[in-house]
């Protein structure tokens, strides 16, 4: 799989709220398990559970808050102003 596609597979994911939040549990239970228990060995299963970790809790925080705009349009807060100013 490439990265581009990687990167949209994901972009996609966090579109969709409640799957974003059920795969991001799914990612960071079985982490925050092998975190907790110590029984690992290996130094790069430590650091696969924290990187899943990491992952599983950004998707669960984008599933929550939802998707965000990436600019605000000045006209529109300026109009929202004028509106809250006359009631």
């Amino acid at each position: 799989m490439t990265v581009r596609r990687a990167r949209g597979v994901i972009l996609r994911l966090v579109r969709r709220r409640p799957l974003a939040v059920a795969v991001g549990v799914a990612m960071a239970a079985p982490a925050f398990w092998l975190e907790l228990s110590g029984g690992s060995g290996a130094w790069w299963v430590e650091g696969l559970g924290l990187v899943l970790l990491a992952t599983g809790a950004a998707l669960i925080w984008a599933g929550i808050t939802g998707p965000k705009p990436d600019w605000i349009d000045a006209t529109v807060n300026a109009e929202l102003a004028e509106h809250t100013e006359d009631q």
